[in-house]
């Protein structure tokens, strides 16, 4: 399923902050990166050619500093060596620290992802962490999509994956990812360039080698008690619930732009526009989702996400962070 690229080792300096550094660009190097005092540097990165120096003279203005041209753009970037240096440091010896690893996945996954591919992106999020059973302790945010892909409820993930396959074999290059992690961060990623809220999301799980049990995702036909009790099943709440399904307002179900996140599904669920015969009104959301409105407990939910959008935005911030943890195995802590 995975596909692993052979080629030189890619460091990137967008890992960075953009006020430091005012060029973002890449360097092909070896593994043994070092900036010796007077030294010239040329590098081929594709079809650019970079060319950089350092210099460690006396000179207080010229002191432990890097300077590059990249290409015919003539661009050029200053940054004192001590900011390089845990960049360099992490490439050397392939522990990049948390921070440094997460914002390199998230900057190699928005390479590959749009607005429109953020509700399938989302989607595999979902059947990847929905799987998550606490009686038998089995399922959950373990990256075991990969191998399940075949099976009726998760057709059209294949695409989806592939989206994140090229940002994952990017990353892997300089720091390897579990699948688990680079889909949990893209989830996130899809939510915030539709407008959605922000979601940190901790890095560290373990991919599982096997398929996980099937049927335990949420079916479609299920009516709101049966909802709730599956959601429970996975140790999310009634509002856990209802805030995680609003996910359904991008893509194509009929909840608002398809490429918004925001608190449209809420708004259209109480309006129930599948009770008309007019038009494609009839066709909006799944049975599930019509389902939630019938249920008193839910409608409260329901109703203050459909008059507070901040609301929602938190609650769906914090209803995923749960959801990709449910079930993770973790890297052991050195």
């Amino acid at each position: 399923m995975e596909t692993v690229l052979s080629r030189p080792l890619k460091m990137t300096t967008t890992g960075l902050d953009a006020s430091l550094l005012s060029f973002t660009g890449s360097f092909s190097s070896a593994r043994k990166f070092k900036f010796p005092a007077n030294i010239r540097l040329t590098v081929e990165s594709g079809c650019k050619t970079i060319k950089a120096y350092s210099s460690t003279s006396n000179d207080d203005s010229n002191k432990n500093l890097m300077c590059a041209s990249y290409g015919r753009r003539g661009l050029v970037f200053k940054a004192t060596l001590p900011f390089l240096l845990p960049l360099h440091n992490s490439i050397e010896g392939l522990d990049a620290n948390a921070a440094d690893e997460y914002f390199l996945i998230k900057e190699e996954v928005k390479k590959v992802l749009s607005k429109g591919k953020a509700a399938g992106v989302l989607r595999l999020v979902f059947h990847d962490a929905g799987t998550f059973d606490m009686a038998e302790n089995s399922g959950g945010m373990n990256g075991s999509i990969i191998y399940e892909l075949d099976r009726p409820e998760n057709k059209g993930l294949k695409k989806s994956l592939k989206i994140l396959e090229k940002a994952k074999s990017e990353v892997d290059i300089i720091q390897p990812v579990s699948w688990a992690d680079i889909i949990a961060v893209a989830g996130a990623e899809a939510v915030s360039v539709c407008g959605g809220p922000k979601i940190p999301v901790q890095l560290g799980r373990v991919d599982s080698m096997v398929p996980d049990p099937e049927g335990k995702l949420p079916q479609e036909s299920l009516d709101a008690s049966g909802l709730k009790k599956c959601f429970q099943g996975k140790g999310l709440s009634t509002q856990e619930l209802v805030a995680l399904s609003g996910a359904h307002t991008l893509g194509s179900k009929g909840f608002g732009n398809p490429v918004v996140f925001d608190n449209s599904y809420f708004k259209i669920l109480l309006e129930k526009p599948w009770l008309s015969s007019a038009g494609m009104s009839s066709m909006i959301g799944l049975p599930s989702d019509r389902a939630l409105v019938e249920d008193d407990e839910c409608t409260r939910w329901i109703s203050k996400y459909a008059d507070n959008q901040n609301l929602f935005f938190e609650d769906f911030k914090n209803g995923y962070i749960k959801l990709v943890n449910s079930g993770a195995r973790w890297k052991k802590s050195l």
